[in-house]
């Protein structure tokens, strides 16, 4: 393992775990890939799978919402002002849409990207952009990062202003910095739930397409050219009277001698798909961390969310959160930098409640009721 040092300003920067090594398709160091189609394969699962497109949208908004703090009531004034009503593009104002922005993408993909715009020394707009056309290459420091994109003539070169650049990463790995998506592990069973669901749409339409088969029996006495022409004939009357049922004219089927009329496929069961759809479904959901009846999956009559499942939501929530506070704060600090303010500010997310009300209540109530015997026990 090699040692880097870097000096800048006088601060050296020592690495062990980080070397930087030369990636062995590019002369370039630091270079990093950007995988093998991972991101489409997600943003395809969110179409075709409503399930995990609620999921994502759920755990945005349950995210929340956040207030911040300033040092003195000018800057809290601005600042407020400026997070209610900044432009984030798509015609979206205020810094709740480019969050909802950014952490779709951050879930969807494991990580997200967003552009601070500066015009005239002030700050204009927040932005979210695509992180799927972006490469990552390592800085001067092994502990930075350069984001590299595509320019107007098609060829990736690194974005002229990174200081404006806003990148997060979810749970990133030791060889990786593109980060993890929700979605890791999934395409797989993913693949197979849309095999069933495929499997039931055809079964389904065959059994609203339904072929027949007609067999005249008793012709073997006959004349081979008597028993075409009459098998013609049968075949003739039996398709003029399936293409009147299309149209809607009941037009009855008359034939003479032994005829039999089969379902094509008739005997053949549909397979009863509830219980493999539930198994997969029951593996996607655990990803997600959400109870399953958050998302429309009634499995029991009486599910509802345990202390312990709102407590473990909860964790996963604050998760997300410290994951994306840096970037906050940096356009905070940023906006009340270049309006000449106090940049220091905190971050104070809304609270997370997802026990139900009436329970909330309830436990309040026996606890001043447990606090008021304890004040009469002690005075008597």
């Amino acid at each position: 393992m090699n040692w880097r040092k870097k000096e800048k300003n006088g601060v050296a920067a020592v690495t062990q775990l980080r070397s930087g090594n030369v990636h062995p398709f590019g002369a370039l160091r630091g270079y990093v890939p950007l995988g093998t189609g991972e991101e489409r394969i997600y943003h395809q699962m969110r179409q075709a799978i409503p399930v995990l497109d609620a999921a994502v949208g759920k755990l945005v908004r349950l995210s929340g919402g956040f207030e911040v703090r300033c040092r003195n009531e000018i800057a809290q004034e601005k600042l407020e002002q400026f997070l209610k009503t900044v432009p984030c593009g798509r015609g979206q104002f205020g810094i709740g849409n480019f969050l909802s922005g950014y952490l779709d993408s951050l879930l969807t993909y494991g990580r997200a990207v967003g552009e601070m715009v500066v015009t005239k020394g002030k700050l204009r707009a927040v932005c979210w952009g695509d992180v799927t056309a972006l490469e990552i290459h390592e800085g001067k420091n092994p502990l930075d990062m350069v984001l590299w994109g595509p320019d107007e003539r098609g060829l990736v070169r690194p974005l002229p202003c990174q200081q404006l650049l806003l990148f997060t990463t979810m749970n990133p790995e030791p060889d990786s910095p593109y980060g993890v998506s929700m979605f890791r592990g999934m395409p797989f069973l993913a693949d197979i739930l849309m095999k069933i669901y495929q499997t039931i749409g055809t079964n389904w339409e065959r059994a609203g397409n339904i072929r027949y088969s007609v067999i005249c029996k008793g012709g073997e006495d006959l004349d081979p050219a008597v028993a075409q022409e009459r098998g013609k004939a049968v075949a003739d009357q039996w398709s003029r009277a399936m293409e009147d049922g299309k149209t809607g004219t009941v037009r009855d089927f008359v034939a003479v001698g032994d005829v039999e009329i089969k379902v094509i496929g008739g005997e053949s069961p549909i397979l009863d798909s509830e219980v493999p759809v539930r198994q997969i479904l029951e593996q996607l959901v655990s990803k997600t961390g959400l109870p399953p009846f958050l998302l429309g999956l009634n499995w029991t009559t009486t599910e509802r969310m345990s202390a312990q499942q709102a407590d473990i939501l909860t964790s996963e929530l604050w998760a997300i959160r410290r994951t994306v506070q840096p970037a906050i704060e940096r356009i905070c600090r940023t906006y009340l930098a270049l309006e000449g303010l106090d940049n220091r500010v905190d971050i104070e997310w809304d609270d997370i409640s997802l026990q139900d009300i009436t329970e909330e209540a309830k436990a309040d109530l026996y606890r001043a009721q447990a606090e008021k015997y304890r004040m009469e026990a002690q005075g008597g």
